[in-house]
C-alpha cells in the first residue's frame, strides 16, 4: 500500500510512512485485530504498541482507501451484488457488497434493512462517480433487487439466480472474518460502514488470479 504523498503528515510520528501504511494495509487485508497486528510487525523487528495501530487506522485508513480508489481501472461490465448477515451488539444488519467478473471489489454498505429503499441506496453508492453502468447485474431472487433495479438501472440487464451469484457469496467470506472481528463493542451504524468502506479496496492491491494463481498489482499511474 503506498502512503499519501505528503510527508507532513508524518511529521511527529515515530515511524515513516512504509511502515505505517503497512501496518494499516495489514489490519483492512486480513482478519486480524490490532495486537496481532502488533505480533507480527514485532516479528518483522518493528516495536509498536496495539494503540498505535488503531491510532494509525483511524488517522489514514480513509486517506489510503481513497487513493487505492482513485487508481484502480476501471470495473467490469459485469456485476454480482449480494448481501449477507452481520451481528453488531446482539442486533441484526445486513452487509451489502457488490464484486465484478474480475473479483474486484465495487464498494460495501452496511444497512438495517433489505427491502428496496436499502437496495436502491446500494446502487446509488455504487454508481456515484462512474461514467458508465454495468451490461449486466447477477443478483439472487431478494426481490428488493429488481425493485430498485427498474428504478435506478431501467436498461441493465438483471440474472437472477441463487447459483450465479457464488463469486460475491464467495467473496464475502474474508470480509465476514474482518468484520465480526472491528465491529465488536461497536454501537453507532456508520462504524461498520467506515471499516467496510476502508477496507473494500485492499483486497483489489494484492490478490490470487483465479486461474493462473499469479500476484496481481495495480499499476501506479
Amino acid at each position: 500500500m503506498t502512503p499519501p504523498a505528503d510527508p507532513a503528515r508524518y511529521k511527529h510520528h515515530r515511524f515513516p510512512g512504509e511502515i505505517i501504511s503497512h501496518g494499516v494495509w495489514l489490519y483492512y487485508r486480513f482478519p486480524l485485530s490490532y495486537r496481532d497486528v502488533q505480533e507480527i510487525m514485532f516479528e518483522r523487528g518493528i516495536d509498536v504498541t496495539h494503540e498505535a495501530i488503531r491510532q494509525w487506522c483511524l488517522k489514514f485508513g480513509q486517506d489510503y482507501a481513497n487513493q487505492l480508489r482513485h487508481r484502480r481501472p476501471q470495473p467490469g461490465d459485469k456485476w454480482h451484488l449480494d448481501e449477507m448477515f452481520l451481528t453488531i451488539n446482539g442486533e441484526r444488519h445486513y452487509l451489502w457488497r457488490a464484486v465484478d467478473q474480475d473479483d474486484h471489489v465495487l464498494d460495501i454498505l452496511v444497512q438495517s434493512r433489505r427491502n428496496k429503499h436499502a437496495a436502491k441506496k446500494f446502487f446509488r453508492q455504487l454508481l456515484k462517480g462512474l461514467q458508465y453502468v454495468p451490461r449486466v447485474i447477477i443478483t439472487d431472487k431478494l426481490k428488493s433487487y429488481g425493485a430498485a433495479k427498474r428504478e435506478i438501472l431501467p436498461g441493465v440487464e438483471h440474472r437472477q439466480s441463487r447459483y450465479l451469484n457464488n463469486r460475491c457469496e464467495n467473496s464475502h467470506r474474508p470480509l465476514h472474518a474482518n468484520a465480526s472481528i472491528a465491529c465488536r463493542g461497536s454501537s453507532p451504524q456508520d462504524m461498520p460502514n467506515a471499516f467496510c468502506r476502508r477496507m473494500a479496496p485492499s483486497p483489489n492491491t494484492f490478490a490470487l488470479d483465479g486461474t493462473s494463481c499469479r500476484h496481481r498489482r495495480i499499476e501506479k499511474r
